[in-house]
């Protein structure tokens, strides 16, 4: 695989592909779930094919289900392996959760306890995605809602030992740390600075929703949303650190026209394009 250019992108939506299609290079790249093109043919794959043609692409899974304590789908790792030898995308990644067991799909991306058991079945279950599909994966961090008392290792380092023992890179969701923080109440710049950058391969951004309960603010990463001012603050702290990286505006409900997601895409290239100026003075 090549490189994602390190500039912004958006997720593609079928209903935007006119206006795409007539401004070629509006955006970095676009990311697709790749469970959205596990047919032969039909309208998705020529839409996607024309994107191909003119666009970087990155694969996003939602289905893999790698965390999950059961092996993974082998049918479904050849239909990604099928989509990455039709489509190169120069990404492809998955998400730290589990959403199936036995023959039960739980639509969902379930969190999982951090223990050496649990280490052990998702590095096992890289490993195997990574040599099946040829290429290396990114891992996604996930938001959470709930802790468990058994885990053993913190998030942070849990990340870093998986990349350390199976060589995958990470995508680092910024708005999944936000809504994570808030949710169980740390900090969320200390928990980037913990966090392994050094590997880290793709940036996500999203909008999410707010509760008010009784115990405090609760936070749903529902992609529904412009990105929040202080994930932006976040995101530039992170420029800092890395230098310019591929980000992805993730919007995937109540999804707005083109105009408003290519401006929250020319946010985010407008701090990219801060970090490489402060990069190249550092210099």
């Amino acid at each position: 695989m090549s490189q994602l250019p390190h500039t912004s992108g958006l997720g593609f939506k079928p209903e935007h592909f006119h206006d795409i299609m007539v401004q070629p290079g509006a955006v970095g790249f676009f990311e697709v779930h790749a469970e959205n093109y596990m047919g032969d043919g039909g309208a998705a794959h020529a839409m996607l094919t024309a994107l191909r043609a003119d666009h970087a692409l990155s694969l996003h899974g939602v289905g893999l289900s790698i965390g999950g304590a059961q092996g993974l789908n082998p049918a479904h790792l050849d239909r990604l392996r099928k989509l990455i030898d039709r489509y190169q995308p120069e990404s492809f990644s998955e998400h730290l959760a589990w959403s199936s067991h036995g023959t039960a799909w739980l639509n969902d991306l379930l969190p999982l306890p951090y223990t050496q058991e649990t280490l052990t079945t998702i590095c096992t279950h890289i490993d195997q995605v990574q040599d099946r599909l040829g290429c290396r994966m990114l891992l996604e961090n996930p938001a959470t809602y709930v802790t468990f008392e058994n885990s053993t290792w913190t998030e942070t380092d849990f990340l870093t030992e998986i990349t350390r023992r199976t060589g995958c890179g990470l995508l680092l969701d910024i708005n999944n740390v936000f809504v994570s923080a808030t949710n169980h109440r740390f900090d969320a710049r200390a928990y980037l600075a913990a966090f392994p950058l050094a590997a880290v391969g793709e940036i996500h951004l999203a909008g999410h929703d707010a509760e008010d309960l009784p115990s405090g603010p609760l936070l749903i990463d529902s992609h529904g949303a412009p990105v929040a001012d202080p994930v932006w603050a976040l995101y530039a702290a992170v420029l800092e650190q890395t230098g310019p990286l591929p980000t992805l505006i993730e919007w995937d409900t109540d999804v707005p026209d083109f105009a408003t997601l290519l401006s929250e895409a020319a946010r985010a290239k407008t701090v990219l394009a801060r970090a490489k100026g402060g990069q190249s003075r550092a210099a």
